[in-house]
This record gives C-alpha cells, sequence and structure tokens, in this order.
C-alpha cells in the first residue's frame, strides 16, 4: 500500500555506484556475493533466504545495466552458480 513520504524521516536520493567501486577486479563472485555487497555487507555472510531473495532483487538489474564490464566463468558443477568479475 502507498504511504504519504511525510511518513518517512530520512528520504534519501536512490544512487548505484559502479562496479569496479564495488568488486576487487583480480576475483571473481557468485551473483549471491555481488548482491550482499552491494548492501555492504561481507560477501560470505549468513543470510535467510527471504533477504537473500531481495539482494538479489537489487543485483541482477544493476549487473545487467552494467553488463559491459563484467565477464562471466561457467560453474564448476552444475548445481553451483556461474561467477562473475570485471572485464
Amino acid at each position: 500500500m502507498p504511504r504519504q513520504k511525510t511518513e518517512f524521516d530520512d528520504l534519501r536520493p536512490l544512487a548505484f555506484r559502479e562496479p569496479d567501486e564495488v568488486l576487487d577486479g583480480d576475483r571473481m563472485y557468485t551473483i549471491y556475493e555481488i548482491g550482499r555487497l552491494l548492501q555492504g555487507l561481507e560477501p560470505d555472510a549468513d543470510l535467510d533466504v527471504e533477504t537473500e531473495n531481495v539482494l538479489m532483487d537489487w543485483a541482477i538489474p544493476w549487473m545487467l545495466k552494467h553488463a559491459d564490464q563484467f565477464v562471466f566463468a561457467e560453474p564448476e558443477d552444475d548445481s553451483e552458480p556461474g561467477y562473475y568479475g570485471l572485464a
């Protein structure tokens, strides 16, 4: 349900960082790790499934917007996620 802006104490502009501000150029990350990093968390932070899903809602569009700045590596096994890094 929509809420009135006056109900919130802190309104900030929506700003996304550039990939090189979030990722180390020498490392490869899973989409789950990237989602955590975008929120300022450690890549191996223990999260519940619901929180992980919310982070994916942010990480996937961010990666698509910056797709030309990423490289992809196939997972070692079909049951594992792929890895992404800076191009």
